[in-house]
């Protein structure tokens, strides 16, 4: 079975390709990122394209590998390259307008050149648990700055006597032939000084308000980790329902 592998301008990212099969190795800020993918039946170049993936994430960072839609067939192969399922991630959906959001929160966008080190600050404390959220550095946001969906005017900043309790960056993908147009909560994060005050509902709320009113979205999505009990339940209560899981595998389990 021929394996063919294609290169991109990163020299660590390259994408393997086998009869129906593909795995793209892609680099974090601190883990190797592959997404995986194959038609049924497609078994063992399934196999020999995420065995050519994982020897291609060297120098001793972890490794994750993700799956859209994962089936048994994914847990069987990653199984037998000793992968074992690491994190379920959750894509909800909700009509808009809420039909009964929170209260509305005070905000103002944010300002490009000057909440920089706020929003780090606020974001690193309150993702200081998570993989790929926290940690983040100056060069890291710049960059999110610079992409071309990047909108500074929906990215919600709720200060509190001059400090920033917490924030709802959003982000708007145009519709596609599988999708109409999906405005997303990117980010949301608050203080952890702010913590019990209600603000995930209503930064999430005021997000998805500013997409509806003032870019038209009328779904509003999100990704949340399925084991993340306490946030499950609060999009369960603004109306956020499952649309799929996108799962991840890595040479370690819990």
């Amino acid at each position: 079975m021929e394996l063919n592998a294609e290169r991109y301008a990163d020299p660590d990212a390259v994408r393997f390709e086998a009869d129906g099969a593909y795995a793209q190795v892609l680099t974090g800020s601190r883990t190797w990122m592959l997404d995986w993918a194959f038609e049924p039946g497609r078994d063992q170049a399934a196999q020999q394209v995420l065995a050519a993936a994982l020897g291609a994430a060297t120098d001793g960072r972890p490794v994750q590998v993700w799956v859209r839609q994962p089936t048994a067939a994914h847990d069987e192969i990653a199984a037998a390259l000793d992968l074992h399922p690491y994190r379920d991630l959750f894509e909800l959906r909700v009509p808009l307008p809420l039909p009964e959001p929170p209260p509305p929160l005070e905000w103002q966008p944010f300002r490009p050149g000057v909440d920089e080190q706020a929003w780090l600050e606020v974001n690193n404390r309150a993702f200081d648990w998570h993989p790929e959220q926290g940690g983040w550095s100056i060069d890291q946001i710049l960059e999110e700055e610079a992409e071309p969906w990047f909108d500074p005017a929906g990215f919600v900043m709720h200060w509190v006597d001059g400090r920033l309790a917490g924030f709802c960056w959003t982000k708007i993908h145009p519709a596609t032939d599988d999708d109409p147009q999906l405005g997303e909560i990117y980010v949301i994060g608050a203080d952890p000084s702010f913590a019990g005050k209600g603000l995930g509902g209503a930064l999430t709320a005021t997000g998805l308000d500013w997409m509806h009113r003032q870019r038209g979205v009328r779904v509003g999505m999100l990704y949340v980790d399925g084991d993340n009990d306490r946030a499950v339940r609060l999009y369960d209560r603004l109306g956020f329902t499952r649309h799929h899981v996108d799962r991840s595998y890595a040479p370690w389990s819990d």
